[in-house]
């Protein structure tokens, strides 16, 4: 006769060294992950003005903005440039690789001295299927900015350059981002802002006079942005 109790001794045994060997695993740190560098991984410290990628560029990894700020453009056949998206702190880009993109749909370069996380395609896939922590991170991002994309499209339909102006100013001051707003934002050119609105530089120049005089900003290299601007987007 077999002995049960020993049995069930040994069985109690493995399941108590099982919980044991459990608990002690590390538990994954996405923000400690993104901040590292390892296998496939790099960190990039960029001057203002910097390239990450160019437009048609092979699209073979992701990056994560630790500090700074990314500007992504493209430029049409006949050489007239678009501002897709200006970036911030905590926001990924070029995860269109991903999902299949052989190369890079829009140019990525820095406004400002940035710290950029490079991760290589097959890394960034490996950790999402393995660790739900990044993952939810990653998919808050990605409909989070999606969200932004089809409030950005209605914005081009439906409201004024000067209403959108108000709207991107904005957003550069994380408006409505976390319940804060960074009054200051790093210098940045009314080219960029002209073609992020999708007006003319001098239309740019003409409303941010215009903002400055009814005290909504304050610019002497850096601009400050006043939560009185959000007038403009209401009362418009």
């Amino acid at each position: 006769m077999p002995d049960v109790s020993r049995s069930k001794v040994n069985g109690s045994q493995r399941k108590a060294r099982a919980t044991k060997n459990l608990a002690k695993a590390p538990i994954f740190d996405a923000k400690a992950f993104l901040s590292s560098v390892g296998t496939g991984k790099s960190t990039l410290k960029l001057a203002r003005q910097k390239t990450l990628f160019r437009q048609g560029d092979s699209a073979d990894s992701v990056f994560y903005i630790q500090s700074g700020r990314i500007q992504l453009s493209v430029v049409s056949e006949h050489g007239k440039q678009g501002v897709v998206g200006i970036l911030t702190a905590g926001d990924f880009f070029g995860e269109g690789c991903l999902a299949g993109q052989p190369l890079r749909m829009a140019s990525a370069i820095t406004l400002v001295e940035s710290t950029i996380v490079k991760i290589d395609k097959q890394v960034m896939i490996g950790v999402l299927h393995a660790e739900p922590t990044l993952s939810e991170m990653f998919m808050t991002f990605l409909l989070s900015r999606n969200v932004q994309f089809e409030a950005d499209l209605v914005d081009q339909l439906f409201n004024s350059s000067e209403r959108r102006l108000a709207r991107v100013l904005l957003l550069l001051a994380n408006f409505g981002k976390e319940g804060k707003l960074e009054t200051v934002i790093p210098r940045i050119s009314q080219d960029i802002l002209a073609a992020k609105v999708g007006t003319t530089r001098s239309r740019i120049n003409f409303f941010m006079n215009k903002f400055r005089k009814l005290g909504f900003i304050e610019y002497n290299g850096d601009l400050k942005v006043h939560s009185g601007l959000l007038n403009v987007i209401v009362h418009d």
